[in-house]
């Protein structure tokens, strides 16, 4: 569905002096610093995915999210969108893709929701009896019905950003790019949205591409991420590879006796890693990577030296995965650019 190769993207960047005199020197003689936001990225991306997109602020997200959405064309590389080349044929392209860009409204600000949606209908031609089914299915999962008669300029963030949802799927894109989709909401409309996005590219097979700094919409959402930084990606690949690949992909919380005083068994010291959770008496979370140790020889070993209260077996958040790629660097990741 979409194919990119080489990509590459520069900006000129004006350097200038503070002052009056650093405007007048610009003017007349105008220094550039060229920056380089996304440099040799390929990747593939097939038909119903769901690909979380991923990186620090100023990673080249948003750059490669424009160049594959038509609105910015690469200084080298090429991109093709479900057999179209996106910055060449803008119009054909528009047709076959829907987007949720941050604070950015397709909805028109002084009329009703009902109204925008009419209006978007004509925009892509989209067929009466289609409208109608995704208009019904669309009150349905995303509880519009009381909002549709509101003006745009009323309506809550959360409100805003299921009618967002709803007209970037209105025309039945065969690709959606959804850039923070549940910033700033509240749990219960998150989930109502990812819930939506689920059912959309269960029922339509609609390729997504997400781009969020919410690690639980890359978890509940995502099979396969891809991380980057400093316009190169670090990782490309399916994130249960990932969870494999760090140092420690498990986690045992325990709670000991409050008579006791932990300390590691001298024959795990060199497995596990031990913090202290802040604010529970004599409770403690033991990292530790599963081909080195199993969870039920750390369990077993602990038993034989104190009584345990409690232990619950987890693995760790996306965010910790995240910071370690960023710390050991992309040549630690021998998958990247899959």
């Amino acid at each position: 569905m979409i194919e990119v190769k080489d990509l590459k993207k520069h900006y000129r960047i004006l350097k200038r002096d503070p002052g009056l005199r650093g405007f007048i020197k610009a003017l007349f003689k105008p220094v550039y610093e060229i920056k380089t936001a996304v440099k040799d990225i390929n990747f593939h991306i097939s038909e119903g995915e769901i690909v979380g997109y991923i990186g620090s602020n100023g990673a080249g997200k948003s750059t490669t999210i424009k160049m594959i959405s038509g609105v910015l064309t690469p200084d080298e590389g090429s991109i093709t969108v479900n057999g179209i080349v996106p910055y060449k044929d803008r119009m054909n392209n528009a047709y076959t893709i829907g987007a949720v860009f941050g604070q950015r409204t397709q909805l028109y600000w002084d009329i009703p929701v009902q109204e925008s949606f009419e209006l978007l209908k004509h925009v892509y031609e989209i067929p009466e009896q289609d409208y109608q089914n995704n208009i019904a299915l669309f009150k349905e999962i995303l509880d519009l019905e009381p909002l549709l008669h509101i003006p745009v300029r009323q309506l809550s963030l959360g409100q805003k950003m299921r009618c967002e949802l709803a007209a970037a799927f209105l025309h039945n894109p065969k690709i959606v790019y959804l850039d923070e989709p549940t910033i700033g909401l509240d749990v219960v409309v998150k989930e109502k949205i990812r819930q939506f996005i689920k059912d959309m590219n269960r029922v339509y097979k609609t390729t997504i591409i997400l781009t969020t700094h919410d690690m639980q919409d890359i978890e509940e959402l995502c099979n396969r991420i891809i991380v980057i930084d400093q316009g190169t990606i670090m990782f490309d690949g399916l994130l249960e590879e990932l969870k494999k690949g760090v140092t420690y992909n498990r986690m045992i919380q325990i709670e000991i006796d409050k008579q006791q005083n932990f300390q590691l068994p001298s024959n795990l010291s060199n497995h596990i890693k031990v913090e202290k959770i802040e604010g529970q008496q004599n409770s403690f979370l033991l990292a530790f990577n599963s081909a080195n140790v199993s969870a039920t020889d750390i369990i077993q070993e602990i038993m034989s030296h104190y009584t345990i209260q409690d232990f619950t077996l987890t693995e760790p958040g996306i965010e910790a995965i995240v910071k370690e790629i960023y710390e050991r660097g992309a040549s630690s990741w021998s998958n990247t650019g899959n």
